[in-house]
């Protein structure tokens, strides 16, 4: 079981990787957790099947769709949903989390398509997301997504990423990567976009890189290291709502294992940072609560701890 609110950083399984994986002497020290796009495993037996479960037995996993499309026209597809009920239980998976978009209409389109900020798909996607909360028996988590086009809009992006949440009463996994492209895209502030997510719902992070197709235009590829401005970010994340179970997504470039667990050691070395920062600030709060002639630094204090563990 992973705690959201842990010292966590995780790694996507792929297959290439198995090999690799499996000679690691030390992957207990380096690695936390996995994350597996379900689609890619139900069904899988025999020998690759039988590696997945050696790992499922041995390490928290956290599920990603991909083809749920939450915001399609299509019906929603409720015999994957049973057949990906069966997964998680088999498994031992606590946890599920979607995008917030939409990927076919007639068949499967193999994207990720945007969701226009409309109410009339607020009301759309949020009742394909209780319903799916109600067939798999528990809360999942939706991620914020990339988009490259201005869409119809009714609402900014962040209101209707707030506004879905609270209709579904579903959880928020938080794309940091996600956040910088579209910020740069999109052209606002990543940091005002952190601010107003509400830490209670999001129950995990994922980092990536991107590529730079110019100047004004980011895509999100997962296919190379995270840069500077998103470990920026990503600290910042940390500093305002405390400390997260941690993704280092990489779907395309996948470099040998040890180059990716020097990268995943920078999210273990930020969270430490982090960590040692909120412990300081607790302690400065109870410090200012037995001596209270400093009210106005333990006020800063207390609202800066408060911001931490909202």
């Amino acid at each position: 079981m992973i705690r959201s609110d842990s010292h966590s950083a995780g790694l996507g399984l792929r297959r290439s990787m198995l090999t690799e994986l499996d000679s690691a002497s030390d992957l207990h020290e380096t690695v936390d957790f996995f994350e597996v796009a379900p689609e890619n495993w139900l069904g899988v037996g025999g020998r690759m099947g039988k590696a997945f479960r050696r790992y499922t037995e041995r390490f928290p996993f956290i599920a990603h769709g991909l083809s749920l499309s939450l915001g399609g026209p299509d019906p929603l597809d409720e015999i994957f949903l049973q057949r990906l009920k069966g997964f998680l239980e088999l498994h031992g998976i606590a946890l599920y989390s979607e995008h917030l978009s939409w990927c076919s209409g007639e068949g499967h389109l193999y994207d990720l398509l945007p969701i226009p900020f409309t109410e009339d798909a607020l009301k759309h996607v949020a009742a394909r997301i209780s319903r799916t909360q109600d067939l798999l028996g528990r809360r999942i988590a939706i991620e914020n997504a990339s988009f490259y086009t201005p869409l119809a809009s009714d609402m900014s992006e962040i209101e209707f990423l707030l506004e879905v949440v609270s209709a579904a009463d579903c959880n928020i996994l938080l794309d940091v990567n996600n956040v910088y492209v579209n910020s740069v895209n999109h052209r606002y502030d990543a940091r005002a976009f952190i601010d107003q997510i509400p830490a209670q719902r999001v129950v995990y992070l994922h980092v990536a890189g991107h590529y730079n197709q110019a100047p004004d235009l980011i895509v999100d590829t997962h296919g190379a290291d995270v840069v500077d401005p998103v470990w920026e970010l990503l600290a910042y994340t940390y500093q305002r709502m405390g400390l997260r179970a941690t993704l280092l997504e990489r779907d395309f470039n996948i470099p040998p294992l040890p180059q990716l667990l020097t990268e995943l050691a920078k999210v273990r070395g930020l969270q430490a940072r982090a960590g040692a920062t909120l412990s300081r600030d607790m302690h400065a709060v109870q410090q200012a609560a037995l001596y209270p002639s400093d009210a106005n630094v333990g006020a800063a204090l207390a609202k800066r701890a408060a911001h931490a563990v909202v």
